[in-house]
C-alpha cells in the first residue's frame, strides 16, 4: 500500500468509525416507536432537507452519476435530474398531505383511503422493492473499499454493510438521520467544493474538455451512438421520478417532518439540490474522461479512479468517504423501510393481526397498541421488536449482497432484480396511490385491479421483449414494459372505479379528518 493510499484509507476508516458513533448518539434520543421509525416526526427544515437529499442521492447518483458523465457526457446527468424532479414533485404536490396522515407505510395510506383489504398486498411489493434497493446499495460498497483495501469484494461489502447495520439497529431513524446529516455535509463538500473544481482545473476547464472530447459530450440529449437518447431519458423520468413518488424509503423520510410546511418546502429545497448534484456529477465525469482517457471500462470505477489519481492525497480520501456516505444513506434508508413494511404490512397480512395504524370497520383510527397505563414497558417492547426486524432484514440483505459480490454474474442479477422491483412498483402501485390523492371517485376495487393488472402487464411485456431481443436480461432492462404497465393500470383504475360501488362514507370521512387536522 502506497503512502497516498494509506492516508486515504485512514480517512475512510475514521469516517466509518464516526458513523458508528452517530448510531449510539441516536439511541440516546430514541424513547418510543415513533422515535425509532420516524424520528419522532419532529425534524425541522434544515435537518429534513439534508436527510431527504441524502437518502435519494445514493451510490447510483454519486458514483454512478460520475460514471455516466464519463461515458455519456452532459446527457448522463438526466438520471440524477430525474430523481431531483421526483423529489420536487413529491414535495410540492403530495408531501404536505402525506405528513398530515400520521402513518408509517404506503400501504397504510391505501387502507385509509380505500378501506379495502384488497390493497394490503401492496406491502409485499413494497417489501421486495426495498429489499432489492438495500441489496443494490449495500453491494456498492465493494467498489470503493475494494480499490482502497484490496480485499475481495464480498468482504468489502460485509465490512461496509456491517457499519450501516449496527447504527441502524441501535438507534433506528434517529441514528440514520444524524448519520445522514454528516453524510449530506461530506457529499456536498466532496462533490461541489473538491471534485468539481479540481477535476475541471486538471482538464483545462470546459474549453479543455471540448478540445479533447468534442462537442458531442456537451449535448443535453444524446444519440443512440453516444450519450443518453430521448427514449432513455424518458424512461429514466418514468422509472425514477414516478418511483420516488411512492417509494417507502422516501415516504418514511416525509413522515419525519414536524409539519406539512417543512415537508413541502424542505423537500423542494432537497429536490433543487439533487438537480444541481446531477449536473455536477456529469461534469466531473466529463473532466475525468478528458484527463484519464478511454482506459476505464467499468463506469462505476471512474469515481474511485478520480479520487486516487487526479485528486491530492487526503482530498481523495475525503472524496472516497463522500462516495461511501452516498451509498450508506440510501442503504440505511432502504433497510429501515424494508423492516417497517415487513413488520407493519407483511406480517399482519400473513398472520391476520392488526397493524400499527390500520382503520377499523367504522373508518375510525384503530386504538394505539401501547397501553396508557404502562407506556414505558410497552414502548421498550415496541423498540425491541423493531430492532429485531431491522437486524433480521439487515442480515438477509448482507448475505445476499455478499453472495452477489462473490459471483461474477452477480452484478447483472442485482441490476435485473432492482429493475423488476422498480418497474413493478411504478407499473403496479403508482396509479392507485396517486389516484387516491387526486380522484375522489377512485375505489378499493379499482385500486386493486390497477395494481394486479399493472404488475401483470409489466411482467408480460418483459417476457415478450425477452423473447424478441433474445435475452432475459435485455427484456427486463427494456424501456417498454413500464409503459405497458402504467397504461393498463390507469385504464383498469378508471373503468373499475366507475363501475364499482363508491368508497363508504365512513372511510371517506376518516380520510378527510386526517387531512384537515
Amino acid at each position: 500500500m502506497t503512502p497516498a493510499t494509506a492516508v486515504n484509507t485512514a480517512i475512510v476508516v475514521l469516517y466509518l468509525v464516526a458513523m458508528l458513533g452517530f448510531g449510539f448518539w441516536g439511541r440516546s434520543r430514541t424513547t418510543d416507536q415513533s422515535d425509532y421509525l420516524v424520528a419522532g416526526r419532529r425534524l425541522g427544515p434544515f435537518v429534513y432537507t439534508g436527510t431527504m437529499a441524502a437518502v435519494v442521492l445514493g451510490g447510483a447518483s454519486t458514483v454512478g452519476g460520475v460514471g455516466l458523465g464519463y461515458k455519456m457526457g452532459l446527457s448522463g446527468m438526466w438520471l440524477v435530474v430525474a430523481i431531483g424532479v421526483g423529489v420536487l414533485l413529491l414535495s410540492l404536490a403530495f408531501s404536505g398531505t402525506i405528513s398530515r396522515l400520521r402513518i408509517y407505510t404506503v400501504s397504510d395510506m391505501l387502507s385509509l383511503r380505500y378501506g379495502s383489504g384488497a390493497t394490503r398486498f401492496s406491502g409485499v411489493v413494497m417489501f421486495l422493492y426495498t429489499i432489492a434497493l438495500a441489496v443494490t446499495s449495500t453491494g456498492a460498497y465493494g467498489t470503493v473499499l475494494h480499490v482502497l483495501l484490496g480485499w475481495d469484494r464480498w468482504l468489502c461489502v460485509l465490512a461496509g454493510g456491517a457499519v450501516v447495520l449496527v447504527y441502524s439497529v441501535v438507534g433506528g431513524m434517529w441514528s440514520i438521520t444524524l448519520a445522514d446529516q454528516a453524510q449530506f455535509f461530506i457529499k456536498t463538500i466532496g462533490i461541489f467544493f473538491l471534485m468539481l473544481p479540481l477535476v475541471l482545473a486538471r482538464a483545462g476547464g470546459f474549453d479543455g474538455i471540448r478540445e479533447r472530447l468534442g462537442d458531442s459530450y456537451f449535448q443535453l440529449i444524446g444519440t443512440a451512438e453516444h450519450g443518453a437518447d430521448g427514449q432513455t431519458i424518458l424512461t429514466w423520468f418514468l422509472v425514477y421520478t414516478l418511483g420516488l413518488l411512492i417509494g417507502q424509503d422516501i415516504w418514511q423520510r416525509v413522515f419525519t417532518a414536524r409539519s406539512s410546511r417543512v415537508a413541502t418546502f424542505g423537500g423542494a429545497a432537497a429536490g433543487i439540490y439533487c438537480i444541481l448534484y446531477g449536473a455536477a456529477g456529469a461534469v466531473i465525469g466529463m473532466g475525468a474522461h478528458a484527463v484519464l482517457g478511454d482506459g476505464i471500462k467499468a463506469r462505476d470505477d471512474v469515481y474511485a479512479e478520480v479520487a486516487n489519481t487526479i485528486l491530492p492525497v487526503g482530498v481523495g480520501g475525503f472524496v472516497l468517504a463522500a462516495g461511501i456516505a452516498a451509498m450508506m444513506s440510501t442503504a440505511s434508508g432502504a433497510l429501515i423501510a424494508a423492516a417497517t413494511v415487513g413488520r407493519n404490512d407483511v406480517l399482519p397480512l400473513l398472520t391476520g393481526r392488526r397493524n400499527l395504524t390500520e382503520s377499523d370497520d367504522a373508518g375510525r383510527s384503530a386504538a394505539p397498541r401501547t397501553a396508557p397505563d404502562s407506556p414505558a414497558g410497552e414502548a421498550h417492547d415496541e423498540i425491541s421488536g423493531n430492532r429485531a426486524w431491522v437486524l433480521a432484514v439487515g442480515a438477509v440483505v448482507l448475505g445476499i449482497s455478499a453472495l452477489m459480490a462473490a459471483d461474477a454474474n452477480g452484478k447483472d442479477l442485482v441490476i435485473a432484480c432492482l429493475t423488476v422491483a422498480y418497474d413493478l412498483l411504478v407499473g403496479g402501485l403508482l396509479v392507485a396511490i396517486v389516484g387516491g390523492f387526486v380522484w375522489k371517485r377512485g375505489t378499493g376495487a379499482g385500486a386493486a385491479a390497477a395494481m394486479i393488472g399493472g404488475m401483470a402487464a409489466t411482467l408480460a411485456a418483459m417476457g415478450v421483449y425477452s423473447s424478441t431481443l433474445g435475452s432475459l436480461l435485455d427484456g427486463i432492462l427494456a424501456n417498454e414494459p413500464i409503459y405497458w404497465g402504467l397504461g393498463v393500470s390507469a385504464v383498469l383504475y378508471v373503468v373499475v372505479s366507475l363501475t364499482s360501488a363508491p368508497t363508504p362514507e365512513a372511510i371517506r370521512q376518516e380520510w378527510r379528518r386526517r387531512l384537515t387536522r
